[in-house]
């Protein structure tokens, strides 16, 4: 039976600061109360205040950034686990398990390029992911530099989040967004497919991506109908966040390497999942 990671924990901690991001997010600074070494991007801590502000169940968020024991969290504000959240001052008191989950694969500059594709706060796991693909290749000659893409889409400008922190990272990168209000108008898909036929972007790439359920379907479709690797993100809801309550399932490939089993648990065997072996639109990839 999967377990959690060894290296999760309980932890305490308390709030540094909160600030704006974007039309309804926030950046959440906190600091534990241990030295934690560096967490690879796109795993996960549950997160509450230790007050009666927040709903008894935490709520899982990607880490965002790390620098030792400080951490930071890209939040979109949404009910009442995110607006206790928001609602952090300096000192408020926290309640933090994790790390948990596993992360992207170790993005090395062999192969084909890397193209992440973020849907709105589905920019998380991104941040960190770039650094440490930046740091894994530092000193290798620019061409291998240059085979990270990130293509960044949303509803509107407002909901691109920290979208300057991320151009300052030094990859490509190209937005979109479906009113056309920021970068090219319509989604992370017709973007990459307009950069492939321009050929900023070659046609044989490695996608990873997150976002909303029915932009993660649609890129396991597109990388499904071109033969390409790709590994999801899953913003899944979670109760427990340990693999006890069974509320997070993902259902497998049954021709895959996990297909014995119907589902695997979200936050456990996840949250990045190889579209060999889950599916989110009940395609066989036989």
């Amino acid at each position: 039976m999967p377990a959690p990671p060894i290296d999760a924990r309980a932890l305490t901690g308390e709030a540094l600061s909160v600030t704006r991001s974007g039309d309804d997010g926030v950046i959440l600074k906190l600091r534990v109360d241990e030295q934690l070494p560096p967490r690879r991007a796109a795993r996960f801590f549950m997160l509450k205040r230790d007050d009666r502000m927040s709903p008894e169940i935490p709520r899982p968020f990607s880490l965002y950034r790390q620098k030792g024991n400080e951490l930071e969290f890209l939040i979109k504000v949404m009910g009442a686990g995110t607006q206790a959240l928001a609602a952090c001052t300096r000192g408020t008191k926290l309640k933090i398990v994790g790390p948990l989950g596993n992360g992207w694969p170790t993005l090395d500059g062999a192969g084909a390029p890397w193209v992440m594709l973020g849907g709105g706060i589905g920019s998380a796991p991104f941040y960190m992911a770039i650094e440490q693909a930046l740091a894994g290749m530092d000193g290798a000659p620019p061409a291998k530099r240059e085979q990270l893409f990130y293509l960044y889409g949303a509803a509107k400008r407002g909901f691109l989040y920290d979208l300057d922190a991320f151009e300052r990272l030094g990859v490509p990168t190209f937005t979109c967004t479906m009113d056309g209000s920021h970068g090219s108008k319509g989604h992370v898909l017709q973007l990459l497919e307009h950069l492939q036929a321009r050929g900023v972007v070659p046609p044989k790439v490695r996608l990873l991506a997150c976002g909303p359920e029915k932009m993660l379907e649609a890129v396991e479709r597109f990388a499904h109908e071109r033969h390409l690797e790709c590994w999801l993100s899953l913003e899944t809801l979670m109760g427990c966040g340990v693999g006890i309550c069974n509320g997070c399932p993902v259902p497998t490939v049954v021709e895959g390497p996990h297909g014995a089993w119907p589902n695997m648990k979200c936050c456990v065997e996840g949250p990045v999942f190889s579209t060999a072996d889950v599916t989110l639109c009940g395609m066989q990839h036989a």
